[in-house]
């Protein structure tokens, strides 16, 4: 095939709209496609062009106005059919002139009607969805907003009754009435914080505040439920940290509790580390550094990418151990950067988790100093942070408390189980199953008929059949006994 006859080839059996007219304005030339797209069947050949594109081609004194020639983008146009229906396309006009010979033009187009129908249809979609989300972030702030009344009016009785009432049972009854309510108010108040960062209309309130207050709040807030559990709780922080600082106190104390409340929830035995740091200042900018580090369960390196979405967990083990509803550590995520930093966590399953954050503060100017430029204030980096926190984590693990027959691990059974019978004699349920759940872990190693004993009175005390936890309790204790630990 010849070069000419290849190109013929090619024209004809183009998708776009390939027209050639002469200086009149006189299509003489149509390929098959713009026949096809333009429904003349008899051809276009002879027909004006202006005929074709009425709005964009015009004849004054026998020469057409060719302004579509212009630079080298495509123009917008309208296409009118034979039947003078149109569709929207995009076109552009070349010209082709040899010596000798009549200047001829080749306007080239494609018809536009699809993509455009898809652009109003994505337009109308996004709208759609703007809508549908504006709606529901609506409607959820509407709904806690309900809940909260009948759930604060639940609690507040509740309260008012466990002050009057004296019977033991009543009592119990009361106690896991309030503890749900305080349950359903966290789980309205995680609710409302991620539609409104979800709908943007989440804004910080940055204000002064004395940073050694908010930590030792913060602590305080964890330190008896941790020693309650028999965790070691501790927490340092750098002396270069300014004693006042700006920034929104109350979502660093969220952050801060949702990480030490998952690190409580997931270690049963061990410790708990929490560290401040001063990284950077520039001004009087400050990049503080956080960091809670526990000896627990750990999550999976497969499964590490999950944790911060919105709604996932993750094992889904985790939400029938433990409840909650996956949104905590989004929001935290989502707080951090909204004050310019970010979260991130490194974890070995089974020994533990190193969670860290980073945020900018501001200091008040009067604290500033004249020298206002730009300060390294912690030399380490973050992976060497990290390491040294691995490195804490191993030296907890050492201790062997996890391993079965070490005097470690009897040491800790023991301590654990005078706590759990303490608190099935006080009727406290839930710290009892919360002892019962770290036996469990304890005697994960353990021969088979240990480990099912300790099931069993795990099962025991979550049922609250006090007769049935002493049983299993005894049958325990005796096993141990009879394998020489007790």
């Amino acid at each position: 095939m010849s070069l000419d006859g290849l190109f013929r080839f090619a024209i004809g059996h183009s998708l776009e709209i390939i027209i050639c007219f002469d200086e009149n304005g006189i299509i003489t030339y149509a390929n098959p496609s713009a026949e096809q797209q333009l429904e003349f069947e008899e051809g276009l050949c002879g027909h004006p062009i202006k005929e074709v594109f009425p709005g964009d081609f015009t004849v004054e004194d026998k020469l057409p106005d060719f302004k579509l020639r212009s630079g080298n983008h495509m123009k917008d146009m309208m296409a009118y059919r034979k039947n003078r229906t149109c569709f929207p396309a995009k076109g552009r006009l070349y010209l082709y002139e040899e010596p000798g010979e009549k200047r001829q033009y080749v306007f080239i187009a494609y018809n536009f009607s699809n993509e455009s129908f898809l652009e109003k249809k994505a337009s109308q979609a996004g709208q759609e969805a703007e809508e549908a989300l504006k709606v529901k972030s609506e409607f959820v702030a509407n709904v806690t907003h309900e809940l909260r009344t009948p759930v604060n009016g639940i609690s507040g009785n509740a309260r008012e009754l466990l002050a009057m009432e004296t019977d033991q049972e009543k009592r119990k009854r009361l106690d896991l009435i309030e503890h749900g309510c305080r349950d359903m108010n966290e789980l309205i108040n995680s609710i409302l914080d991620f539609s409104k960062l979800e709908a943007g209309k989440f804004t910080l309130e940055p204000r002064e505040f004395d940073f050694r207050e908010m930590i030792d709040y913060v602590k305080d807030n964890h330190s008896s439920r941790m020693t309650e559990k028999g965790l070691e709780f501790s927490v340092s922080v750098s002396p270069n940290i300014p004693k006042t600082v700006i920034g929104d106190k109350l979502r660093i104390e969220q952050i801060l509790n949702n990480l030490l409340s998952n690190a409580y929830k997931f270690t049963a035995v061990g410790s708990i580390h929490l560290e401040a740091l001063k990284t950077t200042q520039i001004d009087n900018r400050i990049e503080l550094f956080f960091m809670v580090m526990d000896t627990g369960c750990g999550i999976a390196k497969d499964k590490q990418d999950k944790l911060f979405q919105s709604f996932v967990q993750a094992d889904a083990s985790i939400s029938r151990r433990f409840g909650g509803t996956g949104l905590g550590l989004n929001i935290c995520k989502q707080l951090s950067e909204l004050m310019g930093g970010s979260i991130h966590v490194e974890s070995t399953e089974g020994k533990g988790s190193n969670f860290s954050f980073h945020i900018w503060l501001e200091v008040p100017m009067e604290e500033v100093g004249e020298e206002r430029v730009y300060q390294p204030a912690y030399s380490m980096d973050t992976g060497s942070l990290f390491a040294k926190l691995q490195n804490m984590s191993e030296e907890q693990n050492n201790q062997k408390v996890w391993i079965y027959d070490t005097t470690e691990n009897r040491e800790e059974v023991r301590k654990k189980m005078s706590k759990l019978v303490l608190s099935v004699e006080m009727d406290n349920w839930e710290k009892a199953e919360m002892f019962a759940e770290a036996l469990k872990t304890l005697l994960a190693e353990a021969p088979r008929e240990v480990k099912s004993a300790a099931l069993r009175l795990k099962m025991s005390v979550q049922k609250g059949d006090r007769g049935k936890t002493m049983e299993a309790f005894d049958s325990l204790q005796q096993l141990l006994i009879n394998s020489g630990r007790e």
